[in-house]
């Protein structure tokens, strides 16, 4: 006798495919929750998804003979989303662009919608979120009317769909796909079905039609995208704007793009008039007036762009039993392991001290070229002595107290030149203690107002049997006066010449 075939399992995962009897709230292969469905529902999603332009009638061709002028870029009008995208948007692109509630998504988009129809281009801005009185009004708040501006606000997919056939737009922005829902599958808008139907459709009219879509996406508690994840594998590029709330300052990173590099940022500001480009945001990041302890300028590297970033550190004793860490802007990992290296390395006690390290502007640093700005803040903070105003500092610190080299260092170099950084300590000091010591940042170094560079092999007196084999009579007594001013860069440094490359305090050629 012939045995049956098994029933095909009714219920599958929308993000792996595993397959199930009877239904679940979470996914018992990818452990995602919602992403289970009927298997029926489902086929409606498969039935209607075509992630590239229908290509039948065209033959395969050689490489060689496709030229990039078929898709040529075509600037957004605003060119810090257009450095992120790499030069402009490619006809036929789907760009998702993610964001905290409240960040400045729609406001963003609704600029680029006015910039775009100002260069004579038709655009319709479709809201699933907003009434068409309320996007009104925040356009005549931003400035953002025109003709050419084509408004709905709609949640229906195929509604949707009508409207474009309709207007005819040479861009397409959707606000957003969370909110819009198809009649081809079931259940809530938001629903992971539903964002996969949603997207699917809106990606195969930009492939079929050549028209750039601009699609907004909600992100979860956690950070990620709404939905499901193969919502981020169909689009071509993956923007998230980010910055804090209580700032002004907002940023666009390139997640992915499949049309130009990836880790590119655009910076922004949000004024009463709506949305402004930053294009060099170096004064945002840098603080102002007199040197003062516990502050340390380091150049970051954001995709290509060399951003001057103010490192703050404040050191203060304690005596609770565990002394806190407040970090805000910087990874609290890395800061922890700079402690431990200050500790151990540079012998300087801060487990009975509570520290609090921030960056100027809200700015989030998250390579690890300024573990050494972070140091010397952070020691600087704990004698109570201040870096002079012209230096800058980037390197990596290994767990042994060397600094290693970081990428583009000449990028960083021409930077911090421009805004008149001459002393630069980087790789050129063989570790960290080196580099406490040229600053006089050690707490058995003699006392800031030195007018006397630190030399090598330089004779520092008789040594006192003491705890700190490294302390002299005379630097216990200088660093016990009352008064701290800003530690003094070596004479050579300040003449213009230069200390040593093994000194760690360069002046680089070129400033």
């Amino acid at each position: 006798m012939a045995s049956r075939r098994p029933a095909p399992a009714p219920y599958r995962c929308t993000e792996c495919g595993w397959t199930t009897s009877k239904w679940a709230g979470r996914c018992g292969e990818c452990q995602q929750w919602g992403t289970v469905v009927e298997a029926a529902a489902q086929t409606g999603v498969l039935r209607n998804f075509s992630p590239v332009a229908p290509s039948a009638a065209r033959a395969a061709r050689p490489i060689t003979e496709f030229t990039t002028a078929e898709s040529p870029r075509r600037p957004s009008g605003v060119a810090e989303f257009d450095r992120v995208l790499g030069g402009g948007i490619v006809p036929g692109a789907a760009i998702l662009l993610s964001g905290e509630p409240g960040v400045g998504k729609s406001t963003l988009l609704l600029e680029v919608a006015a910039q775009a129809a100002r260069d004579g281009n038709r655009v319709l801005y479709v809201s699933a979120e907003e009434s068409t009185a309320q996007v009104r009004l925040r356009a005549e708040r931003t400035g953002a009317l025109h003709d050419e501006l084509y408004l709905a606000s709609e949640t229906d997919l195929a509604t949707l769909i009508g409207h474009v056939d309709e207007v005819k737009p040479s861009l397409l922005i959707v606000d957003s796909v969370q909110t819009v829902s198809s009649s081809l599958s079931e259940g809530l808008a938001g629903h992971p079905s539903q964002v996969r139907e949603v997207a699917a459709t809106l990606i195969r009219i930009a492939k079929e039609r050549g028209l750039p879509v601009l699609i907004v996406g909600h992100v979860t508690k956690d950070g990620s995208i709404a939905g499901p994840r193969l919502l981020e594998h169909l689009v071509d590029v993956v923007c998230h704007f980010e910055g804090d709330r209580q700032t002004s300052l907002r940023f666009v990173r390139a997640l992915k793009n499949r049309f130009g590099p990836t880790d590119e940022v655009g910076c922004f500001e949000m004024t009463g008039d709506g949305i402004s480009e930053v294009p060099d945001p170096s004064g945002l990041f840098l603080g102002k007036g007199a040197p003062v302890s516990g502050t340390c300028v380091t150049v970051a590297l954001e995709g290509r762009r060399a951003l001057p970033v103010e490192i703050q550190a404040l050191v203060i004793p304690t005596s609770a039993p565990n002394p806190r860490r407040v970090v805000n802007g910087v990874e609290s990992s890395r800061v922890a392991m700079i402690l431990a290296v200050l500790e151990r390395r540079a012998r300087l006690k801060l487990s009975e001290r509570d520290v609090y390290v921030s960056t100027v502007g809200g700015v989030k640093l998250t390579e690890p070229g300024a573990d050494l700005a972070i140091a010397l803040a952070i020691s600087s903070a704990a004698t109570d002595r201040a870096i002079p105003h012209q230096v800058a500092a980037f390197g990596e610190l290994s767990l042994t107290g060397e600094i290693r080299p970081v990428a583009q260092l000449a990028q960083r170099r021409t930077e911090a030149g421009r805004l008149g950084y001459t002393g630069l300590i980087d790789a050129g000091v063989q570790d960290l203690t080196s580099a406490l010591e040229r600053l006089r940042l050690l707490p058995d170094s003699g006392g800031p107002g030195e007018d006397a560079p630190v030399e090598r092999g330089a004779s520092r007196g008789r040594r006192e049997p003491s705890a700190d084999r490294a302390s002299s009579p005379a630097r216990r007594e200088q660093s016990a006066g009352p008064s701290r001013p800003a530690a003094r860069i070596p004479d050579r440094v300040a003449a213009g010449s230069g200390m040593a490359a093994d000194d760690g305090i360069a002046e680089h050629p070129g400033f």
